[in-house]
């Protein structure tokens, strides 16, 4: 009975993530290095024991996609941001560098994140209109009515894929290789452009890891949350370097259902195992010629505006409410590192030199 409840709650992850594979894929990133670093966490979780696993998360493949202009930019800021974060993981500076920062810089990140993910739904709309508005409606309807984002990814992407299949006769022409079962490696750039866009990814990382690698954990119930933020750290940052460079999708931290399940640590590393052999074996790239890429636009405005904003707008500006505004303007307008910058300069630059907003 107990393997039952964690196959199911791994299946509930894996349904989840496969739209999200999907977007991955649409940017360019191939599937079989994923497949691969998703088998080195499936291994990392369950020789450390960790609850917390690793997947696909919009809110980092979004940032990646928008901060680079090709698919040798993305996977360049993917590696340097897993470079740094994995330095910050082994030297167990995680939770320091979140209590320097505070909930109202980390929490204001999230909620400008929030706004990049809206924003970037909308655009969807603009390009294949009937598919990403029917996605849009039905996402919205069925998040207010069940508050399950589960069931909001799964009937906005299976009704607008329905219509693009059905009534539009619509196939989709992913980018060439993503779909290649061999491992090709792909030489890092690096400028100024790129840095950028790791230190902004490194920063959304780290409001993630600890958000959502902390919900993952108190899903189990323990009276001490058994989430080591570090360790999550480590694993996704190694899993992103070996999935970037040979051309594959970041996978980060994700709220997981599996943190639920009778056995947490077995649920996550069935959960990856099960989103390795679908991406291995070519099953993804194959569903990805069918399932259009604004079929996600729903999900990404739900999870955005409904989720994120929502989540973290509250914790952002309860302390210090101008620190956590600009960050999280600033963020949306920009990216996190920005975001980041300007909090840090509000909280303590200008106090130091005298100005007192």
């Amino acid at each position: 009975m107990e393997f039952i409840q964690d196959l199911l709650a791994a299946i509930g992850v894996v349904i989840n993530g496969v739209p999200q594979g999907i977007l991955a894929l649409s940017l360019g990133f191939a599937a079989f290095p994923t497949a691969i670093a998703f088998a080195f966490s499936a291994v990392a979780n369950a020789v450390t024991g960790s609850v917390a696993p690793i997947s696909f998360q919009v809110e980092s493949i979004t940032v990646a996609g928008a901060l680079g202009d090709n698919k040798r930019e993305r996977i360049s800021i993917i590696l340097w941001a897993a470079v740094l974060m994995t330095v910050v993981g082994l030297l167990g500076w995680m939770n320091t560098l979140v209590d320097f920062l505070g909930t109202d810089i980390t929490a204001g990140m999230m909620a400008g994140v929030g706004f990049i993910l809206a924003r970037a739904a909308i655009r969807m709309t603009q390009t294949n209109v009937d598919v990403g508005w029917i996605s849009m409606i039905s996402a919205i309807l069925v998040y207010i009515f069940t508050k399950d984002l589960v069931y909001t990814i799964l009937l906005s992407v299976v009704i607008s894929t329905l219509y693009s299949v059905y009534y539009k006769k619509a196939t989709i022409e992913l980018p060439a290789g993503v779909g290649d079962q061999k491992l090709s490696f792909i030489k890092p750039m690096f400028s100024g452009r790129i840095l950028r866009g790791a230190l902004a990814l490194a920063c959304l990382n780290i409001g993630s890891n600890i958000s959502f690698g902390m919900i993952t954990g108190s899903m189990t119930g323990s009276e001490v949350n058994p989430v080591n933020v570090d360790v999550l750290t480590v694993v996704s940052s190694v899993a992103d370097l070996i999935s970037s460079a040979f051309g594959g999708a970041p996978l980060e931290s994700i709220i997981s259902a599996t943190g639920s399940a009778p056995n947490p640590v077995f649920s996550g590393v069935l959960m990856m195992t099960i989103m390795a052999v679908i991406l291995g074996t070519g099953i993804l790239p194959k569903m990805g010629k069918y399932v259009p890429t604004e079929s996600i636009a729903g999900f990404l405005f739900v999870l955005g505006a409904f989720v994120t904003v929502t989540g973290n707008i509250q914790p952002a500006v309860a302390e210090n409410p101008l620190v956590g505004s600009v960050t999280m303007v600033v963020t949306a307008l920009f990216d996190p590192f920005f975001g980041m910058l300007a909090g840090l300069v509000i909280k303590f630059i200008l106090p130091m030199i005298g100005v007192f907003l």
